[in-house]
């Protein structure tokens, strides 16, 4: 049982050792043991003194099944870091400048990794090496070989260390462990790829949980519950048992939808007479920022998300170029962090809860209603911050397995399930390079699918560098998906490249084909470009300007109704510039708001 939503056989998981962190720093052993000896609680602890001695110690974890949660491993290591089968005597490459008879621990970290792809690296360097091997350090960043790099504590107490440290604990136990605490738990006897949507909208939104089988015991003890079943009749799956979040209530037939409403609730118990300053529709990096921002500044601010919060980025599993994170960070856990900076100012998140319809204020003053499944909501002023969303393949076999095997966007609770098998990847763009990087960790293959002959024009240098570096991943530039299919789940693709069309065996189809805006709900007084977005400021046409001036910078065609993030044409489609917007926003908001009396 390796992965977070595990379909397990029974409650009470079969026990194994706790998870491994390895270091191995010859020259600052007792500091490596004394410092990594505060996560002994947690985690079994094992310090080396040689690579060969590292060598067994995984040997023997990968023969106990242990899971290995960390590796850090010194920049100097003995001459026995040579990779085996080398000639006896001989030591491994010098390149880094390192003497002949100390070798950079950069060689055993990328043998250690082929054995180990889930373990989060950590390269150990004391201050005397960090001039020298600072540029190597750099470069094996860049291409992915290693998470980060730390120098080993000088003193007690060395808490910048330890929160890279614990960062990284964090990002593998909710990514690639199983949960000790299960949050919500899923009982699933009809193969249903609503679970696969469940789960996603849960891991997003950082809740622990676990699949279970109708026999098990877990299983058998919340069906014996359901009113249908003391009833007499069969229950209904998917069943989502909300043991640590919500009500505690119990689903059946479970939808994500009804799961998000579950665990976030629904603005019906929000006054209908009630006028809320500002409701931010989707909480992307633009609606959380606008959340924040207006919540902070005193204003009545709603949030409302049809899915998880996070929006498409929330998928992306790291971010390494958002400013102020040098370690990288997941979407889910920025979304996380948003979220709770939102609320923690007074910002009401709704999940589950779709904008069916927008109704612009008839006059000045008056306030705009929107239209949800839970009721009308009433606003003086509207963001629409809805995103976009991948575009459909269009092959009718392969959209029947959607949810099994065939997945829009990154899915990240999916990705455990590639342990092993077969992974491709539709998408030229970031978010695309992301997904492939991080299915690596899982699959035996991986294979990025661009329809472009190269991927400079389309993704960020530093993802382009890390998938060259990546043994796993495979790029097929000039290829597409023309067919595929499988027996209840995905079992092989057709592909069409340049030396024609190719029939190979996969286990998961990951597409992020390209974006279409979430704008299909605005009413017409929202004007749009060709292709749906929406015009704001000087984007807007000229015809459709007021008093020869356009709108504020980021309202569009109706006063009071403001766009940012990916669904405003014109945007830079990174999240960082998002999460600009967003912010920006709510000064725009305050003067509409506030409008300067007539002299």
């Amino acid at each position: 049982m390796t992965t977070a939503a595990a379909t397990e056989a029974s409650s009470t998981p079969a026990r194994v050792r706790p998870a491994l962190v390895l270091a191995v720093a010859p020259e600052h052993l007792p500091t490596v043991d004394s410092e990594f000896a505060r996560y002994a609680r947690d985690y079994d602890i094992r310090c080396a003194d040689s690579a060969s001695r590292v060598r067994a110690v995984v040997a023997e974890a990968l023969e106990q099944g242990q899971p290995v949660a960390l590796l850090g491993i010194g920049w100097r290591l003995p001459a026995d870091a040579a990779p085996p089968g080398a000639p006896p005597g001989s030591e491994a490459p010098s390149a880094d400048g390192a003497s002949a008879a100390a070798v950079s621990g950069l060689v055993l970290m990328d043998e250690l990794h082929a054995l180990l792809p889930t373990a989060r690296r950590i390269c150990l360097t004391a201050r005397g090496d960090f001039g020298l091997s600072l540029p190597k350090l750099r470069e094996a960043l860049q291409q992915g070989r290693i998470d980060t790099y730390l120098l080993v504590p000088q003193g007690p107490r060395d808490e910048e260390f330890h929160t890279a440290v614990t960062e990284y604990l964090s990002d593998w136990g909710w990514t690639a462990s199983t949960p000790e605490v299960e949050g919500v738990q899923i009982i699933d006897g009809a193969n249903s790829a609503e679970v696969a949507r469940i789960r996603d909208f849960l891991d997003r939104m950082g809740i622990p949980h676990r699949v279970h089988r109708p026999d098990s015991a877990v299983g058998r003890e919340v069906l014996t519950g359901l009113p249908s079943v003391q009833s007499g009749a069969a229950p209904a799956f998917p069943v989502v048992a909300s043991g640590g979040v919500g009500s505690g209530a119990v689903l059946e037939g479970a939808t994500a939808r009804q799961v998000a409403r579950l665990v976030y609730g629904s603005p019906q118990v929000v006054d209908s007479d009630d006028v809320a300053d500002l409701v931010v529709v989707g909480s992307g990096p633009a609606g959380l920022a606008a959340a924040v921002y207006g919540a902070s500044e005193g204003l009545d601010t709603v949030v409302l998300e049809e899915d998880a919060v996070g929006g498409q980025a929330g998928t992306s599993s790291m971010i390494r170029n958002y400013l102020g994170f040098p370690r990288g960070i997941s979407g889910m856990r920025l979304a996380q962090r948003a979220r709770f900076q939102a609320t923690r100012f007074g910002a009401r998140i709704y999940t589950g809860l779709a904008a069916e319809s927008l109704t612009p204020a008839s006059e000045p003053g008056e306030a705009h209603v929107i239209q949800t499944e839970g009721g009308p909501l009433r606003a003086r002023a509207v963001l629409v911050a809805t995103g976009v969303r991948y575009r459909r393949l269009g092959i009718e076999p392969l959209e029947e397995l959607v949810g099994l095997g065939v997945y829009y966007g990154a899915a990240t609770s999916a990705s455990r399930e590639m342990e092993g098998r077969a992974a491709f990847v539709v998408g030229g763009g970031n978010s695309a390079g992301q997904a492939a990087v991080h299915l690596a960790r899982y699959a035996r293959s991986v294979t990025l699918l661009v329809r472009r002959p190269d991927l400079a024009a389309t993704m960020s240098d530093y993802l382009v560098r890390e998938i060259a570096a990546t043994a796993r991943i495979t790029v097929a530039t000039s290829t597409q998906v023309t067919a595929g299919g499988g027996d209840g789940r995905l079992e092989w693709l057709q592909l069409a490249g340049p030396e024609g069309a190719t029939r190979v065996d996969a286990d998961g189809l990951f597409l992020l084909l390209g974006a279409d805006p979430c704008a299909d709900w605005l009413p017409q007084a929202v004007v749009r470009d060709g292709r749906g977005f929406v015009y704001t400021g000087r984007e807007v046409p000229k015809p459709l300007w007021t008093g020869g001036r356009p709108p504020a910078a980021l309202e569009t065609t109706v006063p009071g109704i403001f766009a940012a993030g990916d669904v405003r044409a014109g945007s830079m489609k990174r999240v960082a510039s998002a999460s600009g917007e967003g912010a920006a926003t709510v000064a725009l908001v305050h003067a509409h708001l506030n409008p300067p009396e007539a002299s």
